[in-house]
């Protein structure tokens, strides 16, 4: 189960994440939550696919092996990413959908992350990495 476990943890951290995103906008916005959801948004789902798979390798490897070392790197990149580049786009969008007509399809605002945001995919990931590791030294 253990080596597998590193290829299905993405695709589990991504339904996690999705799911309390959906949840959140649903208690926020009710029916508009379906539209919502997507980049941007609580938690970062990309932090969470990401600080999964690194804490499980922190976990279960080791917290000092090349492998988290290279895996934090990668988180670093998408955190920053997150917080400034992908924002930045969504700044723009929002000025750039001011200017277009009603008939045109608009831009998506909601692209990068505040840090909350981030804090919380960080938490989760965590944790989702903290169960894989339990799931691998119990059932090898």
């Amino acid at each position: 189960m253990g080596t597998y476990l590193y290829c299905i943890l993405p695709f589990i951290a991504w339904v996690a994440s999705g799911v309390l995103k959906f949840l959140v906008n649903y208690l926020r916005s009710g029916k508009d939550a379906f539209r919502l959801v997507g980049n941007g948004g609580f938690p970062s789902t990309h932090t969470t696919i990401l600080s999964s798979m690194v804490m499980t390798i922190g976990f279960h490897e080791g917290f000092n092996t090349p492998m988290f070392g290279i895996g934090m790197a990668i988180l670093t990149i998408v955190i920053i990413d997150a917080t400034g580049l992908r924002r930045t786009v969504g700044k723009h969008a929002k000025m750039l959908n001011k200017h277009i007509s009603s008939e045109e399809e608009k831009l998506r605002e909601r692209q990068g992350h505040h840090w909350h945001e981030i804090f919380g995919g960080l938490v989760l990931g965590t944790v989702i990495g903290y169960v894989a590791h339990l799931i691998m030294v119990f059932l090898p």
